[in-house]
This record gives structure tokens, sequence and C-alpha cells, in this order.
């Protein structure tokens, strides 16, 4: 990876290889930082977990916004179109929940 002009080496472990499945993101904010939760819901089951938590600044969080919306526009150009889902759909599909402010 190239960070402005210098090379920056990333390690990924094994475990985090792998990866996480997520299908629900639960995103709240402080006036430092924002939060996003990451679980899966699972239909017939009423009980879920966080899987994983990343805590960024607002500036990180916009930069990560933008990363993902380039992102998806070439995805887009060489598949097509994504399609999400409705709410009159019955899958369950990757749903977003905006919280308000954490309690102090």
């Amino acid at each position: 990876m190239q960070v402005k002009g210098k090379q920056l080496n990333i390690e990924l472990g094994e475990k985090e290889s792998e990866g996480i499945y997520s299908n629900l993101a639960l995103i709240t904010h402080s006036p430092q930082e924002m939060i996003i939760d990451f679980a899966r819901i699972m239909p017939g089951v009423q009980k879920t977990k966080v899987y994983a938590r990343i805590v960024m600044t607002p500036a990180h969080a916009k930069m990560l916004l933008k990363a993902l919306d380039d992102n998806i526009k070439k995805f887009e150009e060489q598949f097509g179109p994504i399609k999400i889902m409705g709410k009159d759909d019955k899958g369950i599909g990757f749903q977003f929940k905006k919280e308000q402010e954490p309690p102090v």
C-alpha cells in the first residue's frame, strides 16, 4: 500500500484474514468518535451479539465513506448494479441502525 510516496507494510493475521460475516451495523457517535458495531441476525433467532466494534474519528469515518463509495462504483462498473432489498422483501439483507449519542 502506498501512502504519500511511502510504502506501508500491513500485516494481516490468520484469524483476521478469515473475516467476520455481518448483516447488521449499529452506528452511533459522540463529538469525538464514530462507533460502528457489526453483528448478524438470523431468521427465527431473537438474540444476537456484536462480533466487531470499530471506533474512529469523524474524519476517518468520512474517508471510509468516500473509499466505500469509490469501491462500490468500481464494483458496479465490473459486475452491474447492486440490488438493495426493500422493506417488502422477505429477505434480511444488510441493515443499518443509526443510534443516538451514547450515554455519558
